[in-house]
């Protein structure tokens, strides 16, 4: 259950993100709702991962999925695309997510 509160906690970080961008600086309404939803969806199923998943190890997920569908979402909805560089600082980091859920023996299986 550890993995399914994480995705949900990492889907719902990015819809709140991105509405935050399309809040215009929460003049809009709906946007604007729909942030504070994400983020409070988000944080309550990071907290009911740490269960069992480690802090450390979870956040890290968290953060690294976070980054790299926040960029794909900024491609896709805002034509924000990355260039070289951030594409290869993006790959690092993903690379970074799966040797830890895969390789270390922190991470619990």
């Amino acid at each position: 259950m550890g993995y399914l509160y994480l995705a949900i906690a990492i889907v719902a970080e990015v819809a709140g993100t991105v509405a935050l961008k399309a809040s215009a600086e929460f003049t809009q309404p709906v946007s604007s709702m729909v942030v504070v939803v994400g983020y409070a969806i988000a944080f309550f199923f990071l907290a009911l991962t740490f269960r069992t998943i480690p802090v450390g190890i979870a956040y890290a997920l968290w953060c690294g999925a976070g980054i790299a569908l926040i960029v794909i979402a900024g491609a896709v909805l805002f034509n924000e695309v990355p260039d070289l560089p951030a594409i290869i600082g993006l790959g690092l980091i993903v690379m970074g997510a799966v040797i830890v859920n895969t390789m270390s023996l922190t991470t619990t299986h």
